[in-house]
């Protein structure tokens, strides 16, 4: 098994030789620049969930790949005037600043529409179905965001950011062929993953989390989730040592 560096550049290397469809036409270069950049924290989740599953990574890219485009389509919209109205994202110029608002709105509909594309490349019908539901849940995150009527923090976060998560173990289940009735203690693990990386988050942007609970206190939440994190995937008959260095490293990022 490869450890999430390896699983890192082999989904880096994936999706800049990405082909996209030809009838994007010059909208091609803003897809492709707003992919470039970020940790692939989801493809390297769904690339190990795979390989601990029993199949060679690279069966599963075309779905970590497609995990990565629908988050950089989340990322190209939220940065909109009309949502966050963020000008920099990776430390350049975000896609609207860039190009255009027009041409950014584009750019997310190619990704989100590229996304299903590699989704649907699959035998079975539910790596996309799995995918269009976590979108779903994000876009409902979103919107319980910006219109501020969200019920509370768990269910915002669970929406917005951990759908995707929950997302990069459950496809990478199917792409493997686990059987639903054996999927419960993965999923509970791509939950507790979800929250971990949403807390940490919180506290590296001194935000959401740490505002709420202080710094103590979100990072008791995070290692509560790191834990539980760990105890999923202890239930899990299949060797998940790099699923677990995935927790491991969440827990202790600092960037």
């Amino acid at each position: 098994m490869r450890s999430p560096e390896e699983l890192r550049a082999l989904a880096e290397s994936y999706l800049g030789d990405l082909a996209l469809t030809p009838e994007l036409h010059g909208q091609a270069a803003s897809v492709r620049y707003a992919l470039a950049g970020g940790k692939r924290v989801r493809a390297v989740i769904c690339l190990a969930t795979a390989e601990a599953a029993g199949v060679d990574a690279e069966v599963a890219l075309p779905a970590a790949a497609s995990l990565e485009l629908v988050h950089a389509f989340s990322l190209v919209h939220d940065d909109l005037p009309a949502l966050d109205n963020d000008a920099e994202r990776r430390g350049r110029a975000s896609v609207w600043a860039e190009y255009g608002e027009a041409t950014a709105v584009l750019a997310g509909d190619a990704l989100l529409a590229e996304a299903f594309r590699l989704a649907l490349s699959y035998p079975t019908p539910e790596v996309g179905r799995e995918l269009a539901q976590a979108t779903l849940g994000m876009i409902g995150g979103q919107y319980l965001d910006i219109t501020g009527s969200t019920p509370d923090e768990v269910t915002l976060h669970k929406l917005k950011t951990g759908c995707l998560f929950s997302a990069s173990v459950g496809v990478a289940l199917w792409v493997a062929g686990i059987p639903e009735r054996d999927q419960s203690p993965w999923r509970a693990f791509g939950d507790e993953l979800g929250l971990l990386f949403q807390i940490v988050d919180d506290i590296l942007d001194a935000d959401g989390y740490l505002l709420s609970h202080g710094e103590d206190g979100a990072r008791r939440l995070a290692d509560e989730a790191a834990t539980r994190a760990r105890d999923r995937l202890a239930e899990v008959p299949a060797d998940t040592t790099k699923l677990v260095d995935i927790v491991d490293g969440l827990a202790t990022r600092t960037s």
